[in-house]
């Protein structure tokens, strides 16, 4: 365990190296109590219960993107970017360039790594994943992102392309029914499909 205060963070906050020190048992051995935590901008954040609908999406979506993905990528779901020493979101889906997605050794991918992130919204992480993780994201120069959100049990997805100029996202589409991209790669997902 990092500093000997554990779980308190440290003076000058957690860094991204520090979480592969901090096991999945909680302080007191609460089995699994952080089997699921990031790091943004220095404070480690417990994720909540998921919801049938996030895991869902989370899953089917992982797995429609690894089926169309050119040979060159792969689709990850839950591993965590380190985007800078206080910053070690976890995305839950990527795609990352297979020869990253082969090293089965590795905690955590590089920005370099990673091509699309997708954040399906819960409403105990709306504000991190509509405002702050979308803006570290940016600012680290992954080139995609997808939002999920849930509207009234079906998945709408809003898709942002990265303006190097600025290191923000634009928006670029909202699909309601169907998901038509040209990239990172040509995919084409029937929306219904990853609840039903």
């Amino acid at each position: 365990m990092p500093g000997t205060n554990w779980p308190y963070p440290p003076p000058n906050g957690w860094t991204a190296a520090d979480l592969d020190q901090i096991g999945g048992d909680g302080p007191c051995g609460e089995l699994d109590a952080l089997q699921h935590i990031e790091l943004v901008d220095g404070e480690l954040i417990v994720m909540a219960p998921r919801t049938e609908f996030h895991r869902r999406v989370v899953e089917r979506l992982r797995d429609e993107l690894q089926r169309q993905a050119p040979p060159h990528l792969a689709a990850t779901r839950e591993m965590d970017v380190v985007l800078g020493p206080r910053q070690r979101p976890c995305p839950d889906v990527s795609i990352v360039t297979a020869t990253a997605a082969r090293d089965l050794d590795r905690t955590f991918y590089q920005p370099e790594d990673v091509l699309l992130v997708v954040e399906v919204v819960s409403k105990s992480s709306e504000i991190r994943d509509r405002e702050t993780k979308p803006r570290r994201y940016a600012e680290a120069g992954i080139a995609h992102f997808w939002r999920v959100e849930n509207n009234s049990g079906a998945p709408v997805v809003y898709v942002y392309e990265l303006d190097p100029a600025s290191r923000s996202y634009a928006l670029t589409g909202i699909f309601h029914d169907r998901l038509e991209c040209r990239v990172p790669f040509p995919a084409d997902i029937r929306l219904d499909t990853l609840v039903r």
